[in-house]
Order: structure tokens, then C-alpha cells, then sequence
């Protein structure tokens, strides 16, 4: 690297000449500051990032309610505010503490900034069914004013909703009490001048639109348009359109339900906006296919402009009865820069270039020692777990969960990749996450754990990863753990 105008011969001598003190010092901060960073990217960039412990939420005793098993996991863009959805309907956000963030090095700790209820259970009358409260998926809305906005949805209702503050209240009324109740006109004998008082720091939540009534199937899936005007709603067999002020139409974009319900083949599973190109949106299903559609095209995007599609391994695939179950992508991700996608299915991830169909330009192996216990698996219901994945900020590493409270971080640079697990006895500040490996072998070395002790009663559906930094949020059924990479 060329500093300063200098060539790769000239010497540089970090003690200034005394007719160059200033320019010297400069040079040398900036010399010095320079190679802290290359030790930092050459860290990075060589997957040998440490993660230690920084914070759990929720209570950490055996008792725990349905009600308190953490749904959804979603930071804003900014990275000051992780929200969280549980099946009780509930919403909590938490607030990075100023003080961390200021602190050097910083420090991933959140607080409780706001907790309020979502949804409530509901009976469809007509068809006879309860429709839960819990929260499916939550998606923030740019900051435009110092009001935030985020739209949260269970399977049938999606909600706009205004995070705001107050810490000033109006004294003085002519009309009304103090109280709020409204005063006789003949009580008013005199006329005062309101005034503004403080008071204490205050978080409403107030629902601003409710989205409802369009959706026949479940919803799956939510994702604000880069154009933070309209934003998508995916059921099993639908895509709907939405503008964020109109809360009585809806379009419909994507319908593969057949005339003849006989004839269903694939349901929808996730569906996301292009981050940067408004009219693009990518779908995935149950065949372990992706869709690109185009809005410019048509109204209907039954016709995908692009398909993504791995050819079948004609040796292993096919002769699996659970072949189409474990190939069903349970979630797809669009990188940031909108590039790349990601699909989650069973077994693995894969990374697409969303120039090339053909197949993955990358995969990752989730949990491959389970394949041998797919029949298990099948038994008890997990093999329809819906895992979900993340990128992190510059989309060189990405992230999803396993069984045992295991999580997995795979570096893309290096192809090195982390197997952590999210434990209630490493819930110390400061404490660095240790490696686990499973084995599948007759020798078990040290701290490796054997498939069969796996309990897939504890599973990581839920991840997020800060936009900005190098903090995870990892929900562990009704705890919610925050992760850093090491002080």
C-alpha cells in the first residue's frame, strides 16, 4: 500500500524529523492505526473471530409456558433496537445501552425499552377455527422522524405499529380535569394558558394500521419494499401487495392455487423484497425451489423470471423416502448488497448467485449426522421444524441454529465454520463460547458430544445478527441470548 504520495522503496521512520514533527505524528497515528485495522480484517477474514457471552433475557428456571417461547427475532437497520415476538402475542424490544456502545471496546448489552400485546387469539366464526396470537415474523420500517415503526403479523392479521417517546405532558386545561374528565361549561369561570411540563421518560406503542382479512392461508411471511411504501404478505398459496396507508386493498402479485386442490404439488414457504430493487422479490417452496419475479412484467407474477433449482443427486436423493420433506426451504435471506441469496433447508444452507440458476454457489452442511436419523426425526415431528438463517452486516458470514441449543456460524472467506450452543451455564459475562462438536463415531474425544445425547426438545429456529457489529441474538425457547465477538 502506497502512504503518502511514498514508493514502495522509501523508508518510513515512525520517529519524526524535527522540521516534520506534526506531518510525522500524523503519519505515524495513521501508520499505527492502519495496521490495527489490517490485524483486525485479517482476523476476521480468517474465521478466527471469538464469541463470548454478554447477555440472556428471560427467565432461566424449567418452568416455562407456551406462551413464553420466543417466535421471531429482528434488530432494526441501525442496530439500537431488537424486537421480539413470542407465541403469546407478546412484543418486547430491546434497546442497546448507550453506555456499551460507547465503551471501548463496546459492549453488546440491551435493555428493555418497550413490551406491549400484539395480538390476541381470535375464532373464525365461518370456518370454525382459533387463529393463535403468536407472532410469526416482525420487520422494522426505516427511521424517518424520531417515531419507530415496525409491522408484526400472527397467521392471519398483519399490524403496523408506532414505537414513540414522551417525556412531556400538558398541564392547564380549560375544558377538562387534570384527570382527564370533561368539565361543565359552567365550571369553566376563568381562562388559563396550558403549559408543558416534564415527566418521566414514557414508551407508548400505539397500533397505526391493521392489515386484516386478506389471507386465506397462513401467513408465513412479511418484507418491507427498499421503496418503504408498500411491503408483502406470503401464505401457503398466495403473495399479497400492500401500501403502508391503505389498510382495505391488497394485491394479489403470486397465486399457485390450483383450480383442483387434488392437484397441489408445492406451497409457498418464504418470500422476501429485493433490498435495493423495488420491483424484484424472490419466493421459495416446498420443492426446494426459489423464485426471482419482476413486477415490472406483470400484474400476476405467476411466471418467475428466474428459477433457482439444484440438480437431484440421483444417488443419495432419491432413493430417501424423506427426500422432499428435508429438500422444503425453510427460509430465504437476501444479502445486503443484493447480490446473493440464502435457502435454508433441513440439513444444510446454500448460498445463490442471483446471476446463476443452476445451482448454489455455496453449501454448508448444518447438522449432515442427522441424516441417519431422519426416521426418528420423522417420528416425533421434528423433521417439519422451520429453521430460519441470517447474514451479518457485509455478508461474509452467515448464521442459523440446530438442535441442543446448538447455532452454527459459518465464515464464507474461509469456509471455516463454528458450532456454539446457547447454555444457561456459561451465562457469566465475559465468557468465551467454546467450540462443540458432534460425533457420530465408536471414539469420542474430549468435549465432543454423540448424536444420540442430542435433545431436540432444545432447538435455535430463531437468530438475528447486528447490522453494524459483531453481535448475535440467539432465541432459546423463552430466553433470548446476546452474543459478542470477544472484549
Amino acid at each position: 500500500m502506497k502512504l503518502f504520495g511514498s514508493s514502495p522503496n522509501d523508508n518510513f521512520s515512525p520517529i519524526p524529523s524535527p522540521d516534520s514533527e506534526r506531518s510525522g505524528s500524523f503519519k505515524s497515528r495513521f501508520f499505527q492505526n492502519y495496521m490495527n485495522n489490517q490485524k483486525k480484517e485479517h482476523k476476521s477474514s480468517h474465521g478466527e473471530t471469538s464469541w463470548c457471552f454478554s447477555q440472556v433475557k428471560g427467565a432461566l428456571n424449567d418452568d416455562i409456558t407456551d406462551a413464553d417461547v420466543i417466535s421471531c427475532v429482528e434488530f432494526n437497520h441501525d442496530g439500537d433496537l431488537l424486537a421480539t415476538g413470542d407465541k403469546g402475542g407478546r412484543v418486547v424490544i430491546f434497546q442497546r445501552d448507550p453506555n456499551s456502545k460507547a465503551a471501548n471496546p463496546r459492549r453488546g448489552e440491551f435493555n428493555v425499552y418497550s413490551t406491549f400485546q400484539s395480538h390476541e387469539p381470535e375464532f373464525d366464526y365461518l370456518k370454525s377455527l382459533e387463529i393463535e396470537e403468536k407472532i410469526n415474523k416482525i420487520r422494522w420500517l426505516r427511521r424517518k422522524n424520531q417515531a419507530h415503526f415496525l409491522l408484526s403479523t400472527n397467521d392471519k392479521t398483519i399490524k403496523l405499529w408506532k414505537v414513540s417517546e414522551r417525556d412531556k405532558c400538558i398541564e392547564g386545561y380549560n375544558t377538562k380535569e387534570e384527570t382527564g374528565r370533561v368539565r361543565e361549561p359552567n365550571q369553566v369561570t376563568s381562562l388559563r394558558v396550558p403549559s408543558i411540563k416534564p415527566m418521566d421518560l414514557m414508551v407508548e406503542a400505539t397500533p397505526r394500521r391493521v392489515f386484516a382479512n386478506a389471507h386465506t392461508y397462513h401467513i408465513n411471511s412479511i418484507s418491507v419494499n427498499s421503496d418503504q411504501e408498500t411491503y408483502l404478505s406470503a401464505d401457503d398459496l398466495r403473495i399479497n401487495l400492500w401500501n403502508l396507508e391503505i389498510t382495505n386493498q391488497s394485491f394479489n402479485i403470486v397465486d399457485i392455487k390450483p383450480s383442483n386442490m387434488e392437484e397441489l404439488t408445492e406451497v409457498i414457504t418464504a418470500a422476501e423484497f429485493h433490498p435495493r430493487d423495488c420491483n424484484l422479490f424472490v419466493y421459495s417452496s416446498s420443492k426446494g425451489t426459489i423464485r426471482l419475479c419482476d413486477m415490472r412484467s406483470s400484474a400476476l407474477c405467476d411466471q418467475h423470471a428466474k428459477l433457482f433449482e439444484e440438480p437431484e443427486d440421483n444417488e443419495m436423493n432419491n432413493k430417501s423416502f424423506f427426500r422432499e420433506i428435508i429438500s422444503s426451504i425453510s427460509d430465504v435471506k437476501m444479502s445486503n448488497s443484493g447480490r446473493y441469496m440464502m435457502s435454508r433447508d433441513y440439513l444444510s444452507i446454500k448460498v445463490w448467485d442471483l446471476h446463476m440458476e443452476t445451482k448454489p454457489v455455496e453449501t454448508y452442511s448444518v447438522h449432515e449426522y442427522l441424516r441417519t436419523k431422519l426416521c426418528s426425526l420423522y417420528e416425533n415431528d421434528c423433521i417439519f421444524d422451520k429453521f430460519e438463517c441470517c447474514w451479518n452486516g457485509n455478508d461474509t458470514s452467515i448464521m442459523t441454529g440446530s438442535y441442543n441449543n446448538f447455532f452454527r456460524v459459518f465464515d464464507r472467506n474461509t469456509k471455516k465454520d463454528l458450532t456454539m450452543e446457547a447454555s444457561k451455564d456459561i451465562i457469566k459475562p465475559k465468557t468465551v463460547l467454546k467450540p462443540r462438536k458432534v460425533y457420530t463415531g465408536n471414539k469420542r474425544k474430549k468435549d465432543e458430544i454423540s448424536v444420540d445425547c442430542l435433545d431436540f426438545n432444545k432447538k435455535i429456529l430463531h437468530t438475528a445478527w447486528h447490522p453494524l457489529e459483531n453481535i448475535l441474538a440467539v432465541a432459546a425457547t423463552n430466553n433470548l441470548f446476546i452474543f459478542q465477538d470477544k472484549f
